[in-house]
This record gives structure tokens, sequence and C-alpha cells, in this order.
């Protein structure tokens, strides 16, 4: 009886492991391919957010924006955050496209190509994250007292990272100016995005009732942003009154914290759709490559 439950559950289990196994292998390769015939291999990883937060102090300093010294951890981790979101997004593209050969020979679910390619990202990401703690801990501003919203903020970056890939890789098999429409829309999301600018300012600007302002927080990244900052450098989660009166908006206008749920309900519904789209377009995959 025990011998039959054995191998019921490795019968179960083996294509789980199977996958599990090819998902691991293409995102070692992924990682691979991003420093082949680098000399550093994956310490850029570690070199690139450390050269730029060098280079956005030189900026932050020059322009002399922000008006503050907690102006630069602000900006340096939403670079840092951000370039999950844009390498995602950039490397999903060819991640059903780019394998054709393996996609018209073997059979294995699709879904592993974008899955594999936002592991590799995040796996990079992970590892920028070093320098930016150490930065923060260097400088004074590392607040690790709410850390807590670090893993709300990392579970809502994946999913939204994997329905971006899911979606856009989709995409991009059936109609080829899906790259040049990505390249468009990601640099119109950044700047709709508090990466370099408060929260608040965002906030203020919204063209919406005061009760209704809280709607920026549709955009995901927005929400997803207020909780890497909330656990790293303590910032508030959505502009209070003073912030919000600092940029010419009324108290009315605060919105509360409820808010957040907006960006989680929209990594859900970017996840859904991607998730629907790669099923219906399993199946010309292999045609159309």
């Amino acid at each position: 009886m025990n011998d039959a439950t054995t191998r019921d559950g490795r019968a179960a289990g083996g294509p789980l492991r199977k996958w599990g196994e090819l998902t691991r292998i293409l995102a070692i390769r992924n990682l691979k391919i991003r420093y082949k015939g680098s000399a550093l291999g994956f310490f850029w990883s570690l070199l690139t957010p450390a050269a730029t937060i060098l280079m956005y102090a030189v900026f932050a300093r020059i322009l002399k924006f922000g008006g503050g010294g907690g102006y630069l951890p602000f900006l340096v981790t939403g670079i840092v955050v951000w370039g999950f979101t844009a390498g995602t997004l950039n490397d999903s593209l060819h991640a059903i496209a780019g394998n054709s050969n393996l996609v018209k020979k073997v059979y294995f679910p699709r879904a592993i190509l974008p899955l594999s390619t936002t592991l590799a990202n995040a796996v990079n990401f992970l590892l920028t994250l070093v320098p930016l703690l150490l930065y923060l801990a260097l400088a004074g501003h590392l607040r690790l007292g709410r850390a807590y919203w670090l893993v709300p903020a990392v579970a809502l970056h994946f999913a939204l990272a994997l329905g971006i890939s899911y979606l856009v890789s989709t995409l991009n098999v059936f109609f080829r100016d899906t790259q040049h429409a990505v390249g468009i829309g990601q640099l119109a999301w950044f700047f709709l995005t508090p990466v370099f600018y408060y929260p608040a300012m965002q906030v203020s600007a919204a063209p919406l009732p005061d009760a209704w302002r809280g709607l920026v927080y549709l955009n995901p990244m927005t929400g997803i942003l207020a909780m890497y900052r909330r656990g790293l450098i303590g910032d508030e989660l959505v502009p209070g009154p003073e912030s919000l009166a600092a940029w010419g908006a009324p108290a009315s206008a605060a919105p509360t914290a409820w808010w957040l749920a907006a960006s989680a309900a929209s990594v859900a519904l970017v996840f859904l759709l991607g998730l629907f789209a790669l099923r219906r377009g399993d199946r010309s995959f292999g045609d159309v490559l």
C-alpha cells in the first residue's frame, strides 16, 4: 500500500518536478546570456546600481532637486525597483519568439518561457538590492522598522512582472510591432509612476475630485513603490495632508491606505489578462513561429 502511494505520488509529482527543473535551467541560461563574454559577469549586478546611485547623486546635487537630504534615497530606491519592471518588460519580448526552435520541436508548458525570464530578472533584482541596502545604511536612511511591507511589495511586484511577461511575450509572437509599442509605453509608464517625483505631487496634480484622487493607485507601480519605500526608508504609504499642502492640494485630497488595494487589484488584472492571452495564444505559437 505504501509502495502504491509512493508510486502514485511520484507519478503525480513527476511532471511538476520535470517542468520545475526546466524552468530552473532556462532561468539560469537567461542569467548567463545576460553576462556572456563579460569579464566581471554577475558582479555587474552589483556595480550597475552602485554606479547608478553615484550618477544620480551628482544629478540631484547639480539640479538641487528634492529640497532635502532624503531625496536621493527616495530616488535611487525608485530607480532600483523600477529596474525589475523595465528589465522584465524588455526581456519578455523575446521570451517566446526568441525560442522558436524550442517551441516548435519540444512539447512543454509555454508558460515556462516567460516564467524563467521573470525569475532571471528577479534574481538580478535581488542582487541589485545589495548595493542599495548598503548605500541606505551608510547614508543613515535605512529604516527597517516596517520591513514587513517588503513582503507584499515583492509578492505584488513579481506577480505584476510575470503577468506582463505572459502578455508581452504572447503579443510579440503575433504582432511584431509590440516591441515598438512597448518602448513608448514603458517611457509613458515611467513618467506616470512616482519614481523621481514624490507621490504627493502625483496626487495633487491628478485632475480628479478630492475624494477620488486615490485613483492614481490604479497604476500598480505607484502602490508597489510606496510599499518598498515604506519598508526600506520609512516613507509614508500614502501622502498625508502635510505632504499635499506643500504642493497646493487640500487636506481633503489625502488618500487613505486602503487605496493600495487598487494597486493590488491592478496587479491581479494584469496577471489574469496575461495568463488568458498566453493560454489562447498557446494553440498557435508553433504555426506562427
